[in-house]
């Protein structure tokens, strides 16, 4: 048990606040109610928030409380703990429709059956001043300007507005409102949920304990964000998936492991080890890796088949055996007005710069002048788009 415990405290885990008293708890086999907290910012997960639903799924599997909160009334606000500018305020209709498929999405990992599960807006919308400056009352400003990113943009002169710092109150209070033991969080939310402890020791309520978790990297070796483009979300396509896992760099193979998959931490040292000894190639263990993760949203079978998609084109050069095909009236085309017909960009500003960063190819020879004129022969041409995206471009015969 004691093993067990450690497990769930440590695996992708930064720092653990009120641990004693956690590890307390736990040992008693108290019911604890686990609290995590997701703004609506985006309409899809992403892996990077996997790391928390997973550990979610660790709590849920011993039996604990999850309560999930969408964050629609804070997702309007916006948090900037992670940002190095101000984040603009989302419209409802904006929030509304990113949030539409969240609880299917988060339960490709819990059980949503015995989730508990919230919208902050239902408590949010009804504070009025009096709450607002009683919880405000609780903090200084000293406290809110001290953090890292709040102090830099304040030597550097850019705005920070009032709204950014009324948000760890909103977040806080919802710790309060749902009476949680622990809050799990990325490290960047360290502050909004150490303000959840102030705010429910203000109202009398056991302060709970803060679980700090690592984030994840993209596919490119930055933070993973919708906004760069670098994201693993859990609704694509199996191919899709495993074919992000492939490109992520070698040097996150152990983490990745570590945060987004279960497999047995003893057998990642291992990995570890024999990549670092040279007695396992890289891209077998990313290969590994990538089925776990496919495993866990799609099931063995589409993992496999994503697979052997990925070994067809990648290493023995075939084509995709599901290659989408369209047919089009005329044969001559400029390559813009191509790429746009055929969806392969969305627009002519998306299709020139793919071709200026190299990311189109026709027949396997790379675009580079996006003047070129194109003419499309009898038996059609194959678009490719990136590593992974394939157009069979044919002339309807009528």
């Amino acid at each position: 048990m004691t093993q067990l415990f450690d497990k769930i405290l440590s695996r992708g885990v930064a720092e653990v606040i009120g641990k004693d008293d956690l590890e307390k708890k736990l040992r008693e086999k108290k019911k604890l109610r686990i609290k995590l907290g997701i703004d609506p910012t985006s309409p899809n997960l992403h892996i990077g928030r996997s790391v928390q639903l997973l550990k979610l799924r660790d709590f849920q599997e011993l039996g604990h409380q999850i309560v999930l909160i969408i964050g629609d009334f804070t997702g309007v606000i916006g948090d900037t703990s992670d940002k190095e500018s101000e984040r603009p305020m989302l419209s409802q209709e904006i929030i509304t429709k990113n949030l539409a498929t969240y609880k299917e999405q988060a339960g490709k990992i819990l059980d949503m059956k015995k989730v508990e599960f919230h919208f902050n807006s239902k408590w949010l919308k009804k504070l009025g001043y009096w709450e607002i400056c009683e919880q405000a009352d609780v903090f200084s400003l000293s406290e809110f300007i001290a953090r890292d990113n709040i102090r830099k943009r304040l030597t550097a002169g850019t705005r920070v507005s009032l709204r950014e710092l009324l948000y760890p109150l909103m977040q806080g209070y919802d710790s309060v409102m749902v009476k949680s033991d622990v809050e799990l969080g990325g490290t960047d939310q360290r502050f909004n949920m150490l303000a959840g402890r102030d705010l429910q020791k203000h109202y009398g309520q056991d302060t709970q304990s803060v679980i700090t978790m690592n984030l994840l990297l993209g596919t490119d070796g930055r933070k993973m964000s919708s906004s760069w483009g670098n994201t693993i979300n859990l609704t694509d396509a199996p191919d899709d998936m495993y074919g992000k896992i492939m490109s992520i760099p070698d040097t996150l193979i152990t983490t990745y492991l570590i945060h987004c998959t279960r497999v047995p931490l003893e057998e990642i040292q291992t990995i570890e080890q024999q990549i670092k000894k040279n007695g396992l190639n890289p891209r077998d263990a990313k290969m590994l890796l990538a089925r776990e993760v496919v495993t866990l949203y799609h099931g063995a079978k589409k993992a496999g088949s994503a697979e052997k998609q990925f070994i067809n084109i990648f290493q023995k050069k075939e084509l995709p055996r599901d290659m989408p095909t369209t047919k089009l009236s005329k044969k001559e085309w400029n390559i813009i007005d191509l790429l746009v017909e055929t969806r392969i960009a969305s627009s002519k500003t998306d299709a020139r710069r793919l071709i200026e960063q190299s990311g189109i190819s026709l027949n396997d020879i790379c675009v580079s002048d996006i003047h070129q004129s194109i003419i499309i022969p009898s038996k059609g041409i194959i678009i490719k788009r990136g590593k992974r995206t394939f157009i069979h471009v044919t002339i309807s015969s009528s």
